[in-house]
């Protein structure tokens, strides 16, 4: 009897370690298929134009002595610089624009408008939906209207358009899960509505707010169609469009400085989902239980 136990535990036991290593395994092959690019990007970034294009050479390693001219001829022969500047510029701005209209809409929507709240809030995520292809020739007259043709103003009136709509359904969620007894008794403590949102649900919305940050930061820094459409002066493109369309020229494939571009463009979005990924994540799981 003891016997057949300890078989029986046996199989428990090589059954167990069987899957779990069956999961490392998984998540090591999917860590490898998401770093693979980054590392590609990496390695191409300090290769000679010579290892890069001849068939040879090994694709993931260096053929010859690794070199900084990709990094010199980026940020010494074009306005790199000023890309990320404008990038963070239409990023931030974007940010604030989508946070003054998402939050009041959203709370409203969630606890002030009624039954009748769910169904806008519903329309309001569906615009979201639309396809940026079927409205960029409109917003093109539009923008031409203003008079913010190449300028960054064009991007900042235009991405909000799609990151409100979206943020706004993704507050509603968040608000909701929010007891509705904890800002009443604030209320009934003395505070106003309007007081009790800012000093007790804000508090509380932060990984919601967190995560609009993220989705409309890292949307508005890479967007390409509107920034196509709406920008041609080289000093006023921001990175998702700069980086193709200027250092490809003509048949000239730049790849060196251009995955370098790519590269350095990617890291202050890594750093911002490193730091906030935790928020992000209460955030996503606050809206989809409600």
């Amino acid at each position: 009897m003891g016997d057949m136990r300890s078989a029986e535990s046996g199989r428990r036991h090589s059954h167990h370690t069987a899957r779990r290593g069956g999961l490392y395994l998984a998540t090591l092959l999917f860590v490898i298929f998401a770093a693979l690019p980054f590392y590609v990007m990496l390695i191409t970034t300090f290769k000679t134009q010579a290892d890069i294009f001849t068939p040879s050479a090994n694709p993931f390693w260096f053929s010859e002595l690794p070199t900084l001219d990709n990094l010199r001829l980026l940020f010494g022969e074009t306005q790199f610089v000023q890309w990320l500047l404008n990038t963070l510029y239409v990023g931030v701005a974007v940010v604030i624009i989508t946070l003054a209209l998402a939050v009041p809409a959203a709370y409203g929507l969630a606890r002030i408008a009624g039954g009748w709240g769910e169904t806008l809030g519903i329309g309001i995520f569906l615009s979201y939906l639309v396809p940026p292809t079927l409205l960029f020739i409109p917003f093109s007259k539009v923008i031409a209207t203003l008079g913010l043709q190449n300028s960054l103003w064009a991007l900042i009136v235009a991405y909000p358009t799609f990151t409100v709509p979206f943020c706004t359904w993704l507050l509603m969620g968040f608000f909701k899960g929010i007891p509705r007894d904890i800002e009443e008794q604030a209320m009934i403590d003395g505070h106003g509505r309007f007081s009790a949102f800012i000093h007790v649900v804000l508090p509380l919305a932060v990984p919601g707010l967190m995560t609009v940050v993220v989705f409309a930061f890292t949307l508005s820094t890479s967007e390409f169609i509107y920034a196509l459409a709406f920008v041609t002066h080289s000093a006023d493109k921001t990175i998702s469009i700069a980086v193709p369309t200027e250092l490809i020229r003509g048949d000239v494939y730049h790849w060196g400085p251009l995955l370098a571009g790519a590269l350095i463009a990617s890291i202050p979005v890594a750093v911002l989902y490193t730091f906030f990924i935790d928020q992000l994540v209460a955030g996503l799981t606050a809206v989809a239980r409600n």
